[in-house]
């Protein structure tokens, strides 16, 4: 099964250390937030990979592994690997927008 690094947006700092970690997977856009691709990661990288993941200040870079998106989709969700020491999670729950009306 393949391997492919994901971020969660929310919980991202912008440290930069997976880009410094895996700078082959990890670019940074011009605020400093990573920028990863949707490609699999190779074999060769996958230890570093994983490095990085564990490395993350704020546990946002996550190894998920997952078939490769079909063009339909399967409607599952990826599972997850091991996002760092201490193992929490970010949470995955949506708020309710809140609508406001002019004054």
């Amino acid at each position: 099964m393949s391997k492919r690094l994901q971020v969660d947006p929310i919980a991202c700092d912008a440290h930069g250390l997976c880009a410094e970690l895996v700078p082959e997977l990890v670019e940074l856009d011009e605020w400093g937030y990573p920028v990863v691709s949707a490609d699999p990661v190779p074999r060769g990288l996958l230890g570093h990979a994983r490095r990085a993941a564990a490395a993350c200040p704020t546990l946002a870079l996550l190894l998920e592994d997952g078939p490769a998106p079909s063009p339909q989709g399967d409607g599952k969700a990826p599972g997850r690997e091991a996002r760092g020491r201490s193992g929490r999670s970010t949470g995955g729950g949506s708020m309710p927008s809140k609508e406001t009306t002019p004054r």
